[in-house]
């Protein structure tokens, strides 16, 4: 499990054979699970500068592999005890986005990210998102997009500051969004005795 706060910003060492080797600080162990750009990977090696990571077949069809140069964000996965201020993520990336405007307003940055029709059903005002492996909050849902207010800190520390329109993004829709989805796609009538215990389960 994840929250969505970015540990580090790793360079991109390599990209080959479906292998990615990254420079940074952080030092993991071998076949630890950390979040690259929000997907969950395995470190299959060990160097002085960074490690490596495998991208299977399957993480390759859902995510977007073409950011995978130059910088990177990298979260390790949490261990039990730790504080969570973000939000709990699994490192699944659920849908690709893509990033269709963005707006200064303020001392906030606004992005308006286009999802796939089916992604809408997971998303809410105020709810949850996670983009590139950052926790953040919807601020508004239209029919095929989101807009999400970015603050500065974040746009700061994270690689956001450069996203350019049209970039291709990793998101992860809600946890307690999708298990609520799976319960009563089927069901045809339920309690608020049932509702309450799938949301005890999150």
């Amino acid at each position: 499990m994840f929250n969505g706060l970015i540990r580090e910003i790793a360079q991109v060492a390599s990209y080959q054979n479906n292998i990615l080797r990254l420079k940074a600080h952080y030092k993991p162990n071998l076949g630890d699970s950390i979040a690259v750009n929000g997907a969950c990977l395995s470190v299959t090696k060990i160097h002085h500068d960074g490690f490596e990571v495998e991208l299977s077949h399957e993480s390759r069809l859902h995510i977007a592999v073409q950011n995978l140069k130059e910088n990177v964000h990298i979260e390790p996965a949490l261990r039990f005890g730790d504080r969570i201020d973000g939000h709990l993520m699994q490192g699944h990336i659920d849908f690709i986005g893509t990033l269709e405007k963005i707006h200064q307003d303020e001392n906030g940055v606004d992005f308006f990210i286009s999802l796939p029709k089916d992604a809408m059903k997971f998303v809410a005002s105020k709810g949850s998102i996670g983009i590139d492996g950052v926790s953040l909050t919807v601020n508004e849902v239209f029919e095929n997009q989101i807009r999400l207010t970015i603050i500065p800190i974040t746009f700061r520390e994270t690689l956001f500051k450069g996203y350019k329109v049209g970039r291709k993004i990793n998101i992860e829709t809600d946890l307690l969004a999708r298990y609520i989805h799976a319960q009563l796609k089927n069901a045809k009538e339920i309690s608020w005795k049932e509702i309450d215990k799938i949301s005890y389960l999150y």
